[in-house]
């Protein structure tokens, strides 16, 4: 098939990655990266503790809302309707 209608196949071989899974990698990685620089520099173990855990709260609760916006953000676009002249006219 072609034209201006034809689908885009990948040209490498690297699969799609989503965007908030790789986020949520970086963020889990600094939740454990973090305690250990604070361990180093010789923050108490109760405060590095607790460090992890908010970084963890906090990691979890954006990617939750994060899932959430993803699914709702299609449905909003799909109840957009009206017309539409593929141009950006004044309003009288």
């Amino acid at each position: 098939m072609t034209g201006p209608h034809r689908p885009v196949e990948p040209t490498s071989g690297a699969p799609d990655r989503d965007g908030v899974t790789d986020l949520v990698r970086w963020a889990a990685f600094s939740c454990f990266l973090v305690p250990v620089a604070l361990l180093w520099y010789g923050a108490s173990f109760a405060g590095a503790a607790g460090t992890a855990f908010g970084l963890a709260a906090v990691t979890g609760v954006c990617r939750l809302l994060m899932r959430r916006s993803e699914r709702v953000t299609p449905r909003r676009r799909a109840r957009r309707g009206g017309r539409h002249t593929g141009e950006n006219t004044p309003v009288d």
